[in-house]
């Protein structure tokens, strides 16, 4: 993949884009309520990432947004970790059935990059890409199927750049797998 391509996949397939895209669009499809507070919320947090990640950069506490090093990549996830168990708490009172679980799972891909950084870097890139495709499948087949065709072009793009090894790229896989499995036995967002 020439590395031009490589890198706007890679932006594209950024968890603050997939994440958001396959809890919002099965609740904007159906205009369930909730889905205004749901979309404001995940802004925020998104906002809150954005902030964050630029203000370590410029404090040169980081080389690249991107947290590639291994204490960027700690740092990341301790920021990431409590914001989205924050988010799930805070979707507990929310009138989208699942949704507080669904942050939560992602909460877990979270944690399990925490827990796996001893043997690799797991991709959030393409745990985040993988668990959408998931979330989306259970909605629409058809979108889902997209979307884990592209966790494959996030995957290629991110060995590309030599952002991952092979086997971060696979526990990557393995942690949306699990979550979006998991995702599978809630109710659908929206309603039927």
């Amino acid at each position: 993949m020439p590395p031009r391509l490589a890198r706007a996949v890679s932006i594209l397939g950024h968890p603050l884009l997939t994440l958001p895209l396959a809890l919002l669009a099965p609740l904007a499809a159906r205009q369930a309520p909730g889905t205004a507070p749901a979309l404001g919320g995940i802004a925020a947090a998104a906002a809150a990432v954005l902030g964050w990640t630029q203000w370590r950069v410029r404090r040169g506490a980081w080389a690249h947004v991107d947290a590639s090093a291994p204490e960027e990549r700690r740092g990341l996830n301790r920021f990431l970790l409590p914001l989205l168990a924050a988010g799930a708490l805070l979707a507990l009172g929310s009138p989208v059935p699942g949704l507080a679980a669904r942050l939560a799972l992602a909460a877990g891909i979270v944690a399990a990059a925490v827990l796996a950084a001893r043997w690799c870097k797991l991709s959030l890139h393409v745990a985040f890409a993988v668990y959408a495709g998931l979330l989306l499948a259970a909605w629409r087949p058809g979108a889902g199927l997209a979307m884990l065709a592209f966790a494959a072009a996030v995957a290629a793009s991110r060995l590309g750049l030599r952002r991952h090894a092979p086997r971060d790229l696979a526990a990557g896989a393995l942690a949306g797998l699990a979550a979006g499995l998991a995702a599978w036995a809630l109710p659908p967002p929206g309603g039927a």
